[in-house]
Parts: structure tokens; C-alpha cells; sequence
């Protein structure tokens, strides 16, 4: 599929995902106009998000984007001497491995294939990684290296014990005093982040990991792009490297994102800015003081019609102890018209902290009436 075509998917795709089902086929008719090559493209990447089977994309030849870099205990990648695999994901899969040269343990992520060998891609992302490794934020986690041995590309970031988010919220229903905590950290991570013009597109629990002291760090900036400028108003203006709800892998032109905890310009494939990161982090707030996600539906496609026309439960619905400041906050972070949202992390943040405040306050002039 040459570079016109794809474009042409990638927008009726688009299109199609902000009409409804009964709809659909109408307009497929129209917008492909009798062209079944195309109208097939664009139906196979629909039933890709219909069956919620999205670690596969659907444009064109479907290629699977992680086939397993098949590291083994021992193993030596440049000075980094492999201990086990630890995990894998849309950019690859990740080792516990032994640092010979500093004598550490680190985490290395070895890039999938089809990832490395696209020159344009890999200069971004290296471009991208070199400016998330000049971080030094305790609530972010730290960029050791990029390199290749072996044919292979890999990052050697900072190893961290701990379990993520998605861990403790499945073990537990955190406390609103160990949610603000949390909270705060992810948000101070992100005003640093946005700071520095990087914007990381994909919050949620599974790249929120917390260690044993409660210190709070944010993983996987590999899909993060440096910031670009709003888009303007009156047009639908196209992210190139938007894409799709998939887990494993991304293509050019498709939604980069996780759908739950996707903002509405993301979902369409806008171009984003820091207030994305923000409705992400409203989304993941949501849910851990309610227990469940704003935005949900059986199918990929479901969730994000939810996220681009539906208001979430009023969280004081779900978990009527809720301070109002808290709810307060994630009515404005889970804003569809990104104007209406915080406009920074650095906002957020100050709000997050002094809500925190005034609740340990309100809790020792209790404990103190009490004694009297």
C-alpha cells in the first residue's frame, strides 16, 4: 500500500469511528465509493478494534510487531549480562539484567525488529529518548542507555522493585490518602516531563510503578513524542504518528495509546499536547478512587465512543466518601474540550497538594477535638 493510499485508510478509519454501528456500512459506501480494496482495508482494521484483538494492527499486512528477541539467562548484550525476562510490551521485552561494568542491576528493553529497522522511526525515537534520559526527577525512571549489540537495539534504564499500579489497585482499593499521595508524584513527573517539551501519551497503571517506600515512577516514555503546538482551531489536524489502542506495537499514522486511558484528541488522531497527558491522569485518578474506569464497552471501538460523546458516572456515585476537592479535580482533568481541562500539570499538581493539606489538617483539629 503505497503512502496516498494508507492516508486515505487511515482518515475514512477515522471517520468512521464517530458514527454509529447502524451507520457504519452507509457510510463505508459513500466514503469508499465502490473501491473494494479500500473499503476492505478499512474494514479489517474496524474488525481488529470490534474483537478487542488489538495487539495486531490492522492496516494493510498485518505484522506482528513483538515476535520475542529469545534473550536467555547469561546472555551478554553489549556489557549488560542478562538474569531473567521481567516483562514485554508494544516496544519489546524487557530483561533483568546484570550491569558488568558499574556492577547494578538494570532493566534492559530490547526494541522489536520492525521497530529498529525503520531509520525514520528510530532517529525520532532516539532523538525522543536522548531528551527523556535528561531528566533527573526522583518520579521518573532513568535513562541509562541507548545502543546496539548484536544486531539488537535495546534501552538500559534504572531497575525498579515494586509492583505497578495496575498491581495494587487489583490487590486492594487504595485509601484516598495513599491515592493523593500517588497522585501528586504522577502529576509532579508529568509538569517535569512537559516541561521539557515531551509529552508521554500513554498514563495508566500499568506505567505507574510503585516502590516498597512509596516512592511513585513513571515508565515507558518509548512512545512519548516531543511537544508540538496545539492543534489550530476549525479542522481536524492529523497526528502522523497517531494511532491505535494497540499494546504491542504502532504504525505510522495510527493511534499510539491504550484506549481506556486515551483523551478524546488522542482517540481521533490529533495532534496532542500536555492537557492529553492530563485527561489520561484523570482517568487513572478515576479509577482508583472509584474502582472502575470512566470510560468503558465490549469493544475498543465501544470505549472510545464513550470517551469522545459519553460523561463518566459522577465519581461520588460510585464511592460517596469522596472529598468534593477531589471530585472536583477529575471532573476538570476528564473535560472533552482539552480548553476546559487544567491547562498544566503544575496546576494540577498545586491543587492535588493542597487538597492534601487541608485533609490532614481537617484530620488532626478532629483528633484533637476528640482528646478534649
Amino acid at each position: 500500500m503505497n503512502h496516498k493510499d494508507y492516508q486515505q485508510v487511515k482518515q475514512i478509519f477515522q471517520s468512521v469511528l464517530e458514527v454509529t454501528a447502524n451507520e457504519r456500512a452507509d457510510y463505508l459506501d459513500k466514503a469508499c465509493d465502490g473501491d473494494d480494496v479500500l473499503r476492505g482495508e478499512v474494514e479489517r482494521l474496524l474488525d481488529s478494534f470490534d474483537s478487542g484483538y488489538l495487539e495486531k494492527p490492522a492496516i494493510g499486512k498485518v505484522a506482528e510487531l513483538v515476535v520475542g528477541s529469545g534473550l536467555k539467562v547469561e546472555q551478554e548484550i553489549g556489557h549488560y549480562k542478562i538474569v531473567k525476562k521481567i516483562g514485554a510490551g508494544g516496544m519489546g521485552e524487557v530483561y533483568l539484567a546484570e550491569d558488568t561494568r558499574l556492577d547494578r542491576r538494570v532493566a534492559v528493553k530490547i526494541l522489536p525488529s520492525e521497530f529498529a529497522e525503520d531509520k525514520e522511526r528510530m532517529s525520532r525515537f532516539v532523538r525522543e529518548a536522548k531528551s527523556a534520559s535528561s531528566f533527573n526527577h526522583p518520579n521518573i525512571l532513568t535513562i541509562h542507555e541507548i545502543g546496539e549489540a548484536d544486531g539488537k537495539h535495546f534501552i538500559a534504564t534504572e531497575y525498579i522493585e515494586g509492583e505497578t499500579l495496575r498491581d495494587s489497585l487489583q490487590r486492594e482499593k487504595l485509601s484516598v490518602k495513599s491515592t493523593l499521595e500517588i497522585s501528586i508524584q504522577i502529576a509532579s513527573a508529568l509538569q517535569a516531563a512537559h516541561a521539557a517539551g515531551i509529552i508521554h501519551r500513554d498514563i495508566k497503571p500499568e506505567n505507574v510503578m510503585i516502590r516498597p517506600d512509596g516512592l511513585v515512577k513513571i515508565l515507558d516514555f518509548g512512545i512519548a513524542k516531543l511537544s508540538e503546538p496545539p492543534a489550530p482551531t476549525g479542522g481536524l489536524s492529523i497526528d502522523e504518528e497517531a494511532a491505535t489502542v494497540i499494546k504491542t506495537g504502532t504504525m505510522p499514522g495510527m493511534i499510539i495509546g491504550t484506549a481506556n486511558y486515551m483523551s478524546p484528541e488522542q482517540a481521533r488522531g490529533q495532534l496532542v499536547d500536555a492537557r492529553s497527558d492530563i485527561f489520561s491522569f484523570g482517568v487513572v485518578l478515576y479509577e482508583m478512587i472509584a474502582g472502575v474506569k470512566p470510560f468503558a464497552g465490549e469493544t475498543a471501538m465501544d470505549v472510545i465512543g464513550a470517551i469522545l460523546h459519553k460523561k463518566p458516572i459522577p465519581v461520588s456515585q460510585l464511592f460517596s466518601e469522596i472529598p468534593p476537592e477531589i471530585e472536583r479535580i477529575i471532573n476538570r482533568t476528564l473535560r472533552k474540550d482539552r480548553d476546559e481541562r487544567y491547562q498544566t500539570a503544575k496546576d494540577l499538581a498545586l491543587d492535588l497538594k493542597d487538597i492534601k493539606e487541608d485533609l490532614e489538617f481537617q484530620a488532626k483539629l478532629t483528633s484533637v477535638l476528640i482528646r478534649n
